[in-house]
């Protein structure tokens, strides 16, 4: 028919700057420079748009070293037509955000993060691209989270305003729907569950075609349709890629048939791309004395398959920020690692590629009932629900036990003796999650503030990680029990 015709959308997200491979039964996975090649080929072979659905920043030591400004220049070589922005790219402050988007030669684009009180969009709302005779408009959408990420920023943070995703669909669809769109396509940074409810809640006189995910780092094999809405994600990292290839009614203005793949980026599928390698080794030998160096050893890989249980690595890092410490209990949020393993050879690039986050550490005291009511928040979020953002490693001491069914602390005990509201802890908290405490923990900044305001110990908790990973050796961590669920 002639009024149909096809488009091939391609998609990433939460690449985290993923630019290297990594072996994997005898091939290398993902990384960039396949990617790019890829890319190359199937533009060459189809009618393609390419987007990136957010998370660009924060997981290599490249992306780190620089900044994000290294990650920039690489994804302007991917060309994509399209980005979103996830909350990681509010990691290194608002205001640099706003510097590197002048340095992309991509078009950057968000609807519901704004300023509060003017009312104005930090970023432009929607693209509309047209290929192959198609015309697309693509709408960028965030977590709030973003604003968790831009926690230590004080002013800035408290004039920044996140909308609910449907309110800015509604007003979008219904102020450019004169602009003979053939196809919209929602970009989103919000999470696969986050993205179901919300194709639940959408009128199909909004026409929404297609939801393009990211954020919760879900691999599918394929698309969720929910209320007509086909919604994909593909993992994280750049070992995927997603692909849609689209039979669309220019002539009703909507989509008329579709399949999806997921593409595994590998060097059996791929070839390597020469100017990304070039440009990678550029930055890689700028960074690759520091990141080189050994820091430590430890007697066997430790392991942290989860950020929502007590793993071996959460354990060590832990015990080391509490051993003679001036607190008593380290907390530590076992999503400040972003690997799933480390050792036994720790060198200063394995140490940042799984520890990217550096943060203030604040001690602050409390009495034995807001210790366990904080345990018991936590806990509940991530057992009671789809699971909670942000879980929690204690030093060694501590013992809870969470009973699911009947929601209940059922232990929660300091040295062999359970605490008493009587009781007071020396508690020690990175600032990103004390900023962020009635959210991760179900208590007040007021609440943690009753015995004197928090103080800062560590000012920076990479480098003294770095400090005491580099004066001990044949270090260990073991799963010990320290946080124990009853189903």
């Amino acid at each position: 028919m002639e009024n149909l015709r096809k488009l091939t959308i391609l998609h990433s997200n939460d690449p985290h700057g993923a630019f290297f491979p990594r072996e994997k039964e005898g091939k290398l996975v993902g990384g960039i420079s396949l990617l790019g090649s890829k890319l190359t080929k199937l533009r060459k072979e189809t009618d393609c748009l390419y987007v990136i659905a957010g998370d660009l920043f924060k997981g290599s030591l490249i992306d780190a070293d620089f900044k994000g400004i290294s990650t920039i220049e690489l994804i302007n070589l991917l060309e994509p037509d399209v980005v979103t922005i996830g909350n990681h790219e509010a990691d290194y402050g608002i205001g640099h955000l706003l510097f590197l988007e002048k340095c992309a030669r991509f078009d950057i684009i968000n609807a519901n993060l704004y300023v509060t009180g003017s009312r104005k969009r930090l970023f432009e709302p929607y693209k509309i691209v047209e290929k192959n005779g198609i015309k697309v408009m693509f709408i960028g959408l965030v977590t709030d989270e973003v604003l968790l990420s831009a926690g230590n920023e004080g002013l800035i943070h408290d004039y920044l305003q996140v909308d609910d995703a449907l309110v800015q669909i509604k007003t979008l669809t219904d102020a450019y729907r004169t602009k003979d769109v053939d196809l919209t396509v929602l970009v989103t940074h919000i999470g696969y569950e986050e993205d179901k409810r919300l194709a639940e809640r959408i009128d199909e006189n909004l026409r929404i075609d297609l939801i393009i995910g990211a954020h919760s780092h879900t691999l599918l094999n394929k698309p969720k349709v929910i209320n007509g809405i086909p919604i994909v994600q593909v993992g994280s990292g750049f070992e995927h890629l997603g692909r849609f290839d689209l039979e669309v009614d220019v002539k009703k203005h909507r989509l008329a048939d579709f399949t999806w793949s997921c593409i595994d980026i590998d060097s059996d599928h791929c070839d390597k791309d020469g100017l990304m390698e070039e440009v990678l080794a550029a930055y890689g030998g700028r960074s690759k004395f520091r990141n080189d160096q050994i820091l430590t050893t430890f007697k066997r890989t430790l392991n942290h398959p989860s950020r929502r249980e007590e793993t071996e690595l959460s354990n060590l890092f832990a015990d080391l920020m509490a051993e003679d410490s001036s607190f008593d209990v380290m907390m530590l949020g076992t999503g400040s690692f972003r690997g799933k393993k480390l050792g036994p050879v720790v060198d200063y690039r394995s140490f940042r590629e799984t520890y990217p986050f550096s943060n203030a550490i604040l001690m602050t005291e409390v009495d034995g009932d807001t210790f366990r009511k904080m345990c018991h928040h936590f806990l509940k979020a991530s057992y009671q629900s789809k699971g909670s953002s942000e879980y929690y490693a204690f030093s060694k001491g501590v013992n809870v036990a969470y009973d699911v069914k009947s929601d209940a602390l059922v232990l929660c005990s300091y040295q062999g003796r359970q605490i008493s509201k009587e009781d007071h802890i020396r508690l020690a908290l990175q600032e990103f999650h004390l900023n962020n405490c009635e959210e991760f923990l179900g208590v007040s900044l007021k609440e943690l503030s009753m015995y004197g305001d928090p103080v800062e110990v560590v000012h920076n908790d990479v480098t003294t990680y770095e400090e005491l990973l580099s004066n001990n050796f044949e270090l260990d961590g073991r799963v010990e029990g320290r946080t124990k669920i009853i189903r």
